[in-house]
């Protein structure tokens, strides 16, 4: 850890300095709350103290010392009738000294959206034009362009357990996000821990971007992302032949968002995320949930081998114009007793 922070600090403060202008963009790091893996989607999200796979980096960081072996996870989603693309891929790597490893990579994205500026032409002329209310005014095809709207951030991880019942861990996130010509750079801090209350009781807590995150726009805009404080609880219970898991999570943001969240204490606010999840032989596994938003989540896994295979289930509408899916797979480079 104190490595950790010798080699990230001055980067930080030096990042900070030149950034120091900025103005709040509150729902700017929205992107980065999405969660994921399959596993937890199906959990309403509650995953903080429940994470011990790979995905930590992203959950809580300090759960990476859960890691026996190294694992490589992947995982798509798609959002909106496939509006919306949403991946993610992560390595963890298990080290000496109760230590380990985690690159992540998450990339939300709009692709191909026609850009119409610079199309509109005068139909008599041919020559571009501007102005929308020219009786002459058309849309030439060839003219038009496409752009992606996307939003991407990479973590480099680094957890150790401190003591028997105690892991520490702490994330830097590098953001980039685009908007056709347009884009903004990052750098983030989490810090988080995960106590060992007993073989079956777990606590979590991640501070995600605890120092605040700075986005600088190629505009001249400086926004920054507020500090978000996750917390949870996870309890493991043997039986009907497998392991039941229920688990709770707490969002405390400080950003006031009041009634846009599911309760609030002035401008602090609460968003909760709850979910079950049942193992049966280490084989078999059947989740649900309730999100933040309201809405109840589904899925379940199949463990083959060196291989888990996650989906997940969310219904935004009874037409099922706007149902989320996610699909994620874990791999061991070792299999799993």
């Amino acid at each position: 850890m104190k490595t950790f922070i010798k080699i990230f600090f001055p980067f930080f403060v030096a990042f900070t300095t030149t950034f120091s202008q900025t103005t709040v963009g509150k729902y700017g790091g929205e992107f980065l709350s999405l969660g994921v893996g399959s596993r937890s989607f199906a959990m309403g999200g509650a995953s903080v103290a429940l994470v011990n796979d790979v995905t930590a980096g992203y959950w809580n960081p300090s759960a990476l010392t859960s890691l026996q072996h190294t694992q490589l996870a992947l995982m798509h989603e798609e959002r909106f009738g496939n509006f919306l693309n949403y991946d993610y891929a992560s390595v963890g790597f298990p080290m000496e000294n109760n230590s380990a490893l985690g690159i992540s990579a998450i990339r939300l994205a709009a692709d191909n959206n026609y850009d119409t500026r610079g199309a509109l032409i005068d139909v008599n002329t041919g020559q571009t034009i501007t102005n929308i209310n020219n009786p002459n005014a058309r849309i030439d095809p060839s003219k038009i362009k496409t752009f992606s709207v996307a939003d991407v951030a990479i973590y480099l991880s680094y957890a150790k357990q401190q003591f028997d019942n105690l892991s520490l861990g702490a994330n830097v996130k590098l953001i980039r996000r685009d908007n056709a010509e347009y884009n903004a750079f990052g750098v983030g801090f989490d810090v988080s821990a995960k106590y060992f209350v007993n073989e079956d009781f777990f606590l979590g807590a991640n501070f995600q971007d605890v120092t605040t995150t700075f986005l600088s726009w190629n505009t001249g805009r400086n926004e920054l992302i507020s500090p978000t404080l996750k917390i949870g609880g996870a309890y493991f219970i043997d039986a009907f032949g497998g392991q039941i898991a229920p688990a709770v999570d707490f969002d405390v943001r400080f950003e006031n968002r009041k009634y846009a969240s599911n309760f609030h204490l002035g401008g602090i606010s609460f968003d909760a995320h709850s979910g079950v999840e049942y193992i049966y032989h280490q084989m078999l596994a059947f989740r649900a949930g309730y999100s933040e938003i309201g809405q109840l989540t589904y899925g379940g896994g199949i463990h083959l081998g060196k291989f888990l295979i996650d989906y997940s289930f969310m219904q935004f509408s009874a037409t099922n114009q706007f149902n989320t899916h996610r699909i994620s797979l874990l791999f061991s480079l070792h299999t799993q007793q």
